[in-house]
């Protein structure tokens, strides 16, 4: 009965780091991308204050976004085990 319940509770614990890991996918990428967008537009606010008209922070901003919607797709997919069974 006691080795019943011991490998249930072990269970249930990897099932959760499984989860927490799965949950944890692109934080990194979607945090970069984020921080670009933000420099961009400080950049260009401040560029736009100094009366010249900057066009090259509009690709950082893009930039940024591309790579925030990178890590939202990573984070939001789902590892192959789990395709499978759902």
């Amino acid at each position: 009965m006691g080795t019943q319940r011991q490998t249930r509770r072990l269970k249930v614990m990897t099932e959760h780091t499984e989860e927490t890991e799965y949950g944890r996918r692109g934080v990194k990428t979607r945090l970069l991308g984020f921080i670009l967008m933000v420099l961009g537009v400080l950049d260009s606010l401040l560029t736009l204050r100094g009366g010249i008209p900057a066009y090259e922070f509009l690709l950082l901003i893009l930039l940024g976004a591309c790579v925030f919607a990178i890590g939202a797709v990573r984070g939001g997919r789902r590892p192959f085990t789990e395709a499978g069974e759902g």
